[in-house]
Order: C-alpha cells, then sequence, then structure tokens
C-alpha cells in the first residue's frame, strides 16, 4: 500500500502558517512589526546607516523637537530600573521588574534610532516620502502636491491626528513646520492599519526650507 506523498506534510506547512497569522488580530502584527522595524534601526544608528535614502535624495531629519524628550525620559526609566532594584527584596520579583524595565529602556531607544534612520525623503523627481519611524510611511507621488509651504504651528492631539475636512497632522514634539496641500485626496495608513484619505499634510523638519525648496524645484 503506498502512504501519503513525501511532500504533503510540507505542503501543509505554509497553509499551517497562514491560518495561523490570519488568526492574530492585525493591530497585533502592525504592532509587532514596527517594534521589529524599531530594533533593527539601533544597528543602522550605531553604524550611522540611513533606511530608504538614494543616491540624489535629499534627507530630511525631524526628531529635533523630540530628541531632548526621549533623553529625559530614558534618564527616568533607568533611574527607576535602579531604584527598584534596591527596594524590591524578593529576588523573582525583582528579576521581573528588570527585565520589563529594561526591556522599556531598549524599546524607547530603538523607537528614537527608527526616527533617527527613517528620515523624510525628497527624490529626485518631486516626489516626498513623509515618515515617523517604523510607524507611519506615506509616499507623496510629484503629481499630487499642489503646493509646499513653511508653515510652523503648535497643533494638539497625538502623533497622526486627521481633521474632519481632510487635514493630516503628523506631529512631532508638539508641533509642525511644513505643510503640503494636495490637489487630489490621498489614502494613508494609520499604524495600525486602519485606512484614511488626507487632503492636506502637515509634518515636521528640522530644516523645513531646504526641504519645501527641494519639493519646489525637482530635479
Amino acid at each position: 500500500m503506498s502512504g501519503p506523498p513525501r511532500n504533503a506534510g510540507m505542503s501543509d506547512r505554509p497553509k499551517g502558517r497562514r491560518a495561523a497569522l490570519a488568526a492574530v488580530p492585525v493591530p497585533v502584527r502592525r504592532l509587532v512589526r514596527h517594534e521589529l522595524g524599531a530594533f533593527a534601526s539601533l544597528g543602522r544608528w550605531v553604524g550611522h546607516r540611513t533606511h530608504g535614502v538614494r543616491p540624489g535624495d535629499l534627507a530630511a531629519a525631524y526628531t529635533g523637537p523630540q530628541t531632548a524628550m526621549l533623553y529625559g525620559l530614558l534618564f527616568v526609566m533607568v533611574v527607576e530600573t535602579v531604584g527598584l532594584a534596591l527596594l524590591i527584596p524578593w529576588p523573582v520579583v525583582h528579576l521581573v521588574f528588570l527585565v520589563l524595565d529594561l526591556y522599556g529602556v531598549v524599546l524607547v531607544t530603538a523607537l528614537h534610532a527608527a526616527c533617527v534612520t527613517r528620515p523624510h525623503v525628497v527624490r529626485p523627481d518631486g516626489s516626498l516620502r513623509i515618515r515617523y519611524g517604523a510607524l507611519f510611511d506615506l509616499v507623496v507621488p510629484q503629481d499630487a502636491i499642489a503646493s509646499v509651504r513653511v508653515d510652523r504651528r503648535y497643533p494638539e492631539g497625538r502623533l497622526i491626528t486627521l481633521s474632519d475636512d481632510g487635514v493630516l497632522d503628523l506631529i512631532v514634539g508638539s508641533q509642525t513646520s511644513v505643510t503640503v496641500e494636495l490637489n487630489r485626496p490621498l489614502p494613508f495608513t494609520r499604524p495600525l492599519g486602519a485606512s484614511e484619505t488626507a487632503r492636506t499634510i502637515r509634518f515636521h523638519a528640522d530644516d523645513p526650507r531646504a526641504l519645501a525648496g527641494a519639493l519646489r524645484q525637482p530635479a
């Protein structure tokens, strides 16, 4: 009697992996992917390398308003870790808190590294790639840009805020400094997977005049 084909079990494995992956909610999968992307950025940060920046591109940093705040947060987290190490007398509980605190320190550092190594990018063809670390990535084609201007604002809200009239604010350190008016609605994806559209995009660049000038004069 002939048994099942030798590679039948192997062909079932990808199906099983896909079924298991489909059972995980999309927001959870995206959070895991964002964290893995942030951790991968640590190596680029140490090696002074960037992600997605090609020869001829203009890389525009945006971490200026948040750098001091993040370093302050890291200092508080380290102090908390040392304090708990001195105060908690139970070895198992101490180990759990130590692991969690160290993971938090590494994660915050990785999130900042992702922002440093994934700058905004202006391509020679006039297209614009707007990013925030591994959390947000939006490519704006050149033919979708109606106008660009330096426009410093201090909006309230979370990192990504969309108004009822289609104004997308990508807020860094409670501010934006560049406004891009679009000539058509442009879809974008939120960090947890929700899809929406924007008619105007406001975001921060440390040198907004250089970015705006590069967009107005594509090579």
